[in-house]
């Protein structure tokens, strides 16, 4: 029986099926960039999530901060709902945020403010919703050649 329950455990982490606070209001407070917000609970705690399996463009790049102002307008002040996944290196939370109902993951993909991290990507659905904002030229897709952040980032260290 305890074998079950630690497996039954161990499928929740790796899927991200478990909601963080739940039951708890959740509002998004800040917007740091295309990919990260700060989210407050209805008892003032904070967290800081980095959107997970997607990457958009850094602050000095090319439509870095276009994206900044789309997840604003997507995110900001509305009650939204964490899926966590994990915890990066910088100590942030990452997973999937809903604004209002909307996933601001997809969202920003498909709308062009943001790339599938080929890396951590584990729902291959945002594969199809980038390949239509690239043929729709949307967003960032409207540049002939845009450079990925984790290129951007890698070319200037």
């Amino acid at each position: 029986m305890f074998r079950l329950y630690v497996l039954a455990l161990i499928v929740s982490l790796i899927t991200g099926c478990f909601f963080a606070n739940p039951g708890n209001k959740l509002t998004v407070i800040r917007i740091a960039d295309g990919d990260t917000l700060t989210l407050r609970d209805a008892n003032g705690a904070q967290t800081k999530v980095r959107l997970g399996e997607i990457d958009a463009p850094e602050r000095g790049q090319d439509y870095g901060q276009r994206a900044k102002e789309a997840l604003k307008e997507l995110c900001l002040g509305k009650e939204a709902v964490l899926e966590t996944q994990d915890i990066d290196r910088y100590g942030r939370t990452v997973g999937w945020v809903h604004c209002n109902g909307v996933a601001a993951n997809a969202e920003m993909v498909a709308n062009g403010y943001a790339w599938v991290y080929d890396r951590h990507v584990r729902d291959n659905r945002l594969y199809g919703l980038q390949e239509k904002a690239r043929s729709q030229k949307l967003g960032l897709w409207h540049q002939p050649e845009p450079e990925p952040p984790w290129e951007y980032r890698r070319n200037r260290r």
